[in-house]
């Protein structure tokens, strides 16, 4: 390993701030920092979006050890609040719901704006090179004017070598021992990958699971209650956004719901088995999707997947600030205003669907939908006797000329 050089670190005093979590990598990024980068100090910054208490316990023990001072910054109601925006926008990433994607910009923020605080010129991740996140928390950080360091990924880390050198140091990360999953939780999905979970063939087992028990025969059904595209109640009881979204997960866990086993593209290119858990979000955006189907139009229903698509991919790249996003999110919030009503879903095996749903903006009317009724508004059921003769004119017209230009016999050519 060569060392860094920085042309920031030519200053004497200089202070970075560290996106902190106690573990392997933040852990020896502490003395690399020093060592390498020629920083005098650093700080460690720990952003609360909804992890285990253990989490911060071990972060603390861990910043405790090191002699490194510590900072925690609450963001899980700045969480929540962009979690139920992705539920109005239905945003999904190649099938899964958006947890860890969403939670990074919010972190680099918390971190960013301590750093300032503090007097900072720099500020750190422990990100490797080959994921999403360093360039989720970097296009949050290059916005400013601290010096922007990835030490994992421009000293070329490897796990193996991490825990060489906190044995040499005397680290305090058990050897570098994390378990045999690499798990990121918050407060909306909770990821499961590495090892064995590596190889697309390998069946995951059951003990991976926290967040979900395996599913059951065991139903149940549970109403959400939506005002302008947002989720504010369940079961008729109300709930603060940090608070519905914990209830739901533990609610819908219990029945096995909001499993995700899939191979998901990187935006550097690179195809990556991911396990995900998310019941609360599950519930959620199959709930709002259902409601959307009783009050928008049909061409509403047709153009807003396009919006939703690219909200989604925005989010999915960290980028929830872009100027495409708040146009997007224009659109969405004027689609929201009458998706107001309540939508009864189904838990059962694991799965969970939709039953029934009601709201006084539905594009519904019983009787001109039912078989039982002959008139309406005054259209009769023979009056769509002249749509039936139109519809598909254009393409029984097609097909006729094409028949006739095939059973055409050649002219003969002329001498």
């Amino acid at each position: 390993m060569t060392q860094h050089t920085s042309d920031s670190t030519t200053a004497s005093n200089q202070k970075v701030a560290l996106a902190f979590s106690g573990g392997l990598d933040t852990t020896v990024c502490v003395p690399l920092l020093k060592e390498e980068y020629g920083y005098d100090e650093v700080i460690g910054v720990t952003v609360d979006v909804g992890q285990p208490k253990a989490e911060f316990a071990e972060a603390e023990e861990t910043a405790e050890a090191l002699g490194l001072e510590h900072y925690v910054v609450d963001a899980k109601e700045e969480f929540a609040e962009l979690c139920l925006d992705s539920v109005k926008a239905n945003a999904t990433y190649q099938g899964y719901p958006l947890g860890t994607a969403m939670a990074r910009p919010v972190i680099a923020k918390a971190i960013l704006s301590v750093a300032e605080e503090q007097g900072c010129t720099g500020i750190a991740h422990g990100c490797t090179g080959k994921g999403n996140d360093q360039l989720r928390f970097e296009a949050v950080w290059r916005d400013s004017s601290l010096e922007v360091i990835a030490p994992v990924r421009e000293l070329g880390l490897t796990r193996k070598w991490e825990k060489e050198y906190a044995d040499e140091k005397g680290l305090p990360v058990e050897g570098g021992n994390e378990g045999d999953w690499s798990i990121d939780t918050n407060l909306w999905s909770r990821s499961v990958e590495g090892k064995n979970l590596e190889d697309p063939s390998y069946i995951p087992p059951e003990d991976i699971y926290e967040w979900t028990d395996a599913p059951t025969g065991e139903t149940t059904t549970i109403e959400i209650t939506f005002e302008n595209g947002y989720p504010v109640a369940v079961d008729g009881e109300s709930y603060e956004p940090v608070e519905l979204i914990e209830y739901l997960n533990e609610f819908a866990g219990a029945y096995g719901v909001g499993r995700t086993d899939m191979m998901e593209d990187r935006m550097l290119g690179l195809k990556v088995r991911e396990n995900y858990e998310h019941p609360a979000a599950t519930v959620l955006l199959e709930a709002h999707e259902g409601l959307e189907q009783l009050v928008f139009t049909k061409e509403e229903r047709d153009f807003k997947p396009q919006v939703e698509n690219q909200w989604a991919q925005k989010a999915y790249e960290g980028l929830v600030d872009a100027p495409l996003m708040k146009s997007l999110d224009a659109y969405i919030d004027q689609s929201q205003t009458k998706v107001t009503g309540t939508v009864t879903v189904k838990l059962q095996g694991g799965m969970v669907r939709v039953v029934s749903r009601e709201s006084d903006f539905a594009v519904y009317s019983e009787s001109a939908a039912s078989f039982n009724t002959e008139t309406v508004d005054g259209i009769e059921q023979e009056d769509a006797t002249g749509v039936a003769k139109y519809h598909g004119f254009q393409s029984r017209l097609a097909n006729s000329v094409a028949k006739q230009a095939e059973t055409e016999p050649e002219l003969p050519a002329d001498d």
